[in-house]
């Protein structure tokens, strides 16, 4: 049995997933990573949206650092949120959830 540290990303943002699974394979085929991508249904203040959530962990067989994973997450969520024509994206993380957005924010 091999073990790694646990670390884990998870990228949630709206859109569609057909579109998101093919960004996930571009993403991946060039920087060598695996992922995991499940549908997901925001429900919100007046609304309710799909979208994705795209997994990222610390593959023993492959161990890598929470830097690494991060900046991996971060560099394909940005892809998504491009091709997905979306104005934000969260990474959630063991301790931490960042929050990315283009919009102005509000005052």
């Amino acid at each position: 049995m091999t073990s790694c540290p646990t670390i884990r990303f998870d990228i949630f943002i709206a859109g569609d997933l057909d579109q998101a699974k093919q960004v996930c394979r571009e993403y991946c085929f060039d920087v060598g990573l695996c992922v995991t991508i499940e549908p997901v249904t925001y429900i919100y203040t007046g609304g309710e949206e799909a979208g994705v959530r795209i997994g990222l962990i610390n593959y023993p067989r492959f161990p890598s650092d929470e830097a690494t994973l991060l900046e991996n997450a971060v560099k394909l969520a940005v892809q998504l949120m491009n091709r997905l024509s979306q104005h934000s994206y969260s990474i959630v993380g063991l301790e931490k959830t960042h929050w990315f957005s283009r919009r102005e924010r509000a005052a």
